[in-house]
């Protein structure tokens, strides 16, 4: 019976001291073991092949910080080189003359070629090499180049660019690259607490903090189709295709633009949400090129005045300017000075959100637009047809 106990005694001193040191180096594989540390809920993670999303770093922030929303999205941050040949003309009048340019040719025009060189940002979308960043930062480049925040560089692709939303998809040759989150675009709202993320003035990787100033910001003549989000988070030259990121380290924007008198910051910034900015990159990747519907018409907003002239109740719509000969307008019958109201159901406003309806339709699908003419409404049917690539001029 003694022996009994003493087995039965060791066996539970030795079971306590196995249970110390696993709640002493393992408290996570006991259930009762320590609860107190925190996490970050990420948003989903959204990649176009299956990626995963960059880790957090586990350590204590102090209140008030957003170290883990820069540390999530830095390492998917990266500065982009680019250079291309430039000829600069000497301007002598008399090389216009056909008779001087038939005896002595071009080499007098031009000076020998040099190489333009500029700079900007962009963020790497998938570990398997694909970066997003705005069409000016590497439109007419010869040579791309893409370092990453460990140092290192490499030569980089165009996948395909969209003029038109001033965005662009770069390839990289690497592998296992942190890809960073995109965050869910219906959670954004004017007042959130937004990071910026580039290399303004090439000065080196630089975040910097401001608030969503506004959202849906259109009619600035900068893209074709606009709605940008508007921030007071500082971004300056450089800056353009980098990241804007909400406080978890999720992407919401990618940096286009600036209102600015001196070339700097002055509290205007604009970048393209992050919903605009994947749906142009899936098309991008899928085929290199993005597919927009188009009717070819010429439009302009309606005033209060020519809602007058046209005796019109309310300012809405969007006013047929002009017609393309032998465009899917032209087909289905609609004329200078008709209003649009409605396409595919969808209440038409203005010029821009005209624009925008169409766009989104597919070509060659069928839809039905409401129109006003000489104060009575009619219902055209009419087949969409495939947007023309725009000739946007290089160096923008």
């Amino acid at each position: 019976m003694r022996k009994l106990w003493l087995i039965f005694a060791q066996t539970v001193t030795i079971s306590l001291a196995a249970l110390f040191v696993a709640q002493l180096f393992y408290p996570q594989l006991l259930p009762f073991g320590d609860k107190s540390g925190t996490s970050i809920k990420e948003a989903p993670a959204y990649n176009p092949i299956n990626e995963v999303s960059p880790n957090h770093d586990g350590s204590q922030a102090p209140p008030g910080s957003y170290r883990r929303a820069a540390q999530a999205a830095i390492p998917s941050v990266v500065n982009i080189f680019t250079s291309k040949k430039t000829r600069q003309s000497i301007g002598n009048p008399f090389l216009d003359d056909p008779l001087f340019r038939h005896f002595f040719g071009d080499q007098w025009n031009e000076y020998p070629s040099q190489r333009e060189n500029s700079l900007g940002s962009g963020v790497i979308v998938n570990s398997q090499g694909l970066i997003l960043t705005n069409h000016h930062v590497i439109d007419g480049a010869d040579e791309i180049e893409v370092a990453l925040p460990d140092g290192r560089t490499f030569p980089a692709r165009i996948v395909g660019t969209d003029p038109e939303t001033d965005l662009a998809v770069l390839k990289i040759n690497v592998r296992n690259l942190p890809a960073i989150t995109f965050a869910q675009s219906n959670n954004i709202s004017v007042g959130d607490v937004v990071l910026a993320i580039g290399n303004p003035f090439g000065v080196g990787q630089t975040v910097t903090q401001g608030i969503i100033s506004a959202l849906g910001r259109s009619h600035l003549g900068i893209n074709t189709f606009e709605n940008f989000i508007q921030t007071d988070a500082p971004i300056n030259p450089g800056n353009s295709g980098g990241a804007l990121i909400d406080t978890e380290g999720n992407l919401v924007g990618i940096n286009s633009a600036i209102y600015s008198r001196s070339g700097g910051s002055m509290g205007i910034g604009f970048a393209i949400p992050v919903s605009l900015a994947k749906q142009v990159m899936e098309q991008i990747i899928r085929q290199g090129s993005v597919i927009r519907g188009w009717i070819g018409i010429e439009a302009q907003d309606i005033t209060p005045e020519l809602a007058e002239s046209f005796r019109l109740k309310q300012a809405r719509g969007s006013l047929v300017a002009g017609v393309v000969r032998g465009s899917p307008a032209d087909k289905a019958g609609l004329r200078p000075g008709d209003i649009l109201l409605e396409i595919d159901g969808r209440e038409v406003t203005d010029s821009s959100t005209m624009l925008n309806v169409i766009s989104n339709l597919k070509p060659e699908k069928k839809v039905l637009v409401k129109i006003a003419r000489n104060q009575t409404e009619l219902v055209l049917p009419i087949v969409i047809g495939k947007r023309p690539t725009p000739q946007i001029a290089s160096g923008r």
